[in-house]
């Protein structure tokens, strides 16, 4: 029988944790966190905060990763911690909603942005309209908006998955490429900003509509977090494709706290530039801050150069996502708990081939049905759910299993795992808490929390049809 095979190094595991991460947010998220906080300190607060919570995970998901390195990453883990159906659970909900959403979401920004070199073609807006798809309690959904940009996103995640089925290696070396790539512009920006004409006391000083309030500072830190947690977003993808990693481990460990630590240094340092070249007063009403920041520096040749940047950040979290993602249903399918021809290995190319392209057509079907709003909220809210049981596992695993051997022992437990609970927790709550106001009041057409824990549970009638044909299968032999 044809297996995976451990071909990919330390390098390419930092590119996957690193390339995962960062995406688009970075470009974005710091204006809508002004608005929120008002305060270029407490924006740095946040970055830090939020940063040291998913470093937090990252450690969690390295002591367990070192424990259990197989393929499926967090699906391995939920069956040892909490049994066959959480983990289906958690299996389904990457495939439903997580993973394939967040594909989605990621190539349709980086197809939007193409357009500031080429124009897509559009449907009129009452074509655009004219198709309605009507989700009851949940909101509408308009799958004609954005056809050229949808289908350019579309292109883009065919290709991907063409180049990860036909070689797991070649998936890993984009990766590095598209990886590096990303950090030297990402340097390059941070340089060409601090270069400008800027003022250090932006960095600073609080606008004069700063409100001292200790409930209004706090309200507004924890508004903020939720975009900075979904900024730090991506960093358990390295697990699922635990079993393809060389001297597992050493480097599941190594490539989660050195990757993760490279994506803190480098928000820090951009959000900083930003607030150089502009102060908090005014990003916070800024839409694209990375261009406006870009447009006082370098004119229209700076807005450029940010489009061309965000969407070669954006290409290499597209292969970020799908190379290790798809082993999920990969070790689903080998557990009889997912769709038997998910765990074909290519023979020749030793790839989950079935598994790469039910990914991709899951993933296309999300880009025509959502935006990036849509999509990126539900995946981020539904990974922050399964991550506090992740967290709480720990001491489940700690408890069940107290002789295995544990190459990397994460620093600071039981504490540390217990601050991370309640993040997620907090995040949980208030997420649901301001996506049903946002649909009540108008401000959102669907309700993007409880559509991911609908589809969530769509999936615990396939757990019993699966669960008996394997029963059904068992029997026969």
């Amino acid at each position: 029988m044809v297996q995976l095979q451990r071909k990919l190094g330390l390098w390419v595991s930092i590119s996957i944790v690193i390339g995962s991460v960062i995406g688009s947010s970075i470009f974005i998220k710091p204006a809508i966190m002004a608005a929120q906080l008002s305060s270029p300190l407490l924006l740095l607060l946040l970055w830090l905060v939020a940063g040291s919570i998913s470093l937090i995970g990252a450690m969690i998901n390295a002591e367990i990763g070192c424990m259990l390195p197989e393929t499926g990453g967090q699906y391995v883990y939920f069956r040892k911690m909490y049994g066959d159906f959480f983990a289906y659970l958690y299996g389904w909900a990457c495939f439903i909603v997580i993973n394939t959403a967040a594909i989605a979401a990621i190539a349709f920004v980086f197809a939007q942005f193409s357009e500031y070199f080429f124009q897509l073609p559009r449907f009129s807006k009452e074509t655009e309209t004219a198709l309605q798809w009507h989700l009851p309690f949940l909101g509408d959904l308009y799958p004609l908006q954005n056809a050229g940009v949808k289908t350019l996103a579309i292109l883009t995640v065919f290709v991907v998955t063409i180049i990860n089925v036909r070689s797991v290696k070649s998936g890993g070396a984009i990766q590095v490429f598209f990886t590096v790539l990303k950090v030297a512009a990402l340097l390059l920006l941070i340089g060409f900003l601090f270069c400008g004409k800027g003022s250090l006391s932006n960095l600073t000083t609080n606008p004069p509509s700063f409100n001292t309030m200790p409930w209004y500072v706090f309200t507004g830190f924890i508004a903020g977090t939720s975009g900075a947690l979904a900024s730090y977003d991506g960093w358990n993808n390295l697990g699922y494709i635990a079993g393809e990693i060389k001297n597992p481990q050493k480097n599941i460990p190594r490539s989660l706290i050195m990757g993760l630590g490279i994506c803190m240094l480098l928000y820090i340092l951009t959000n900083e530039a930003y607030l150089y070249i502009i102060p908090v007063e005014e990003m916070k009403n800024s839409t694209m801050v990375a261009a406006d920041a870009m447009n006082k520096v370098g004119g229209i040749a700076g807005g450029g150069f940010i489009a061309l940047l965000v969407m070669i950040s954006c290409a290499g979290a597209v292969n970020g996502n799908v190379l290790p993602c798809a082993r999920v249903n990969f070790a689903m399918a080998q557990d009889n708990c997912f769709f038997k021809s998910a765990a074909k290995v290519h023979p020749r190319f030793h790839t989950p081939v079935t598994a790469l392209w039910i990914q991709c057509v899951w993933a296309c079907v999300f880009i025509i049905t959502g935006s990036f709003d849509m999509l990126a909220d539900m995946f981020v809210f539904m990974s922050w759910v399964f991550y506090g049981f992740g967290a709480y596992g720990i001491f489940i695993l700690r408890k069940k299993m107290p002789d295995a051997k544990r190459k990397y022992t994460m620093w600071g437990y039981p504490v540390l795992p217990l601050i991370f609970i309640f993040f997620s927790l907090l995040y949980f709550i208030i997420t649901i808490y301001n996506d049903v106001h946002n649909y009540i009041t108008g401000k959102s057409p669907i309700i993007n929390s409880l559509l991911g824990l609908m589809l969530t549970a769509i999936g615990i009638p396939f757990y019993w049809y699966f669960k008996r044909k394997k029963l059904l299968k068992d029997q026969e032999l």
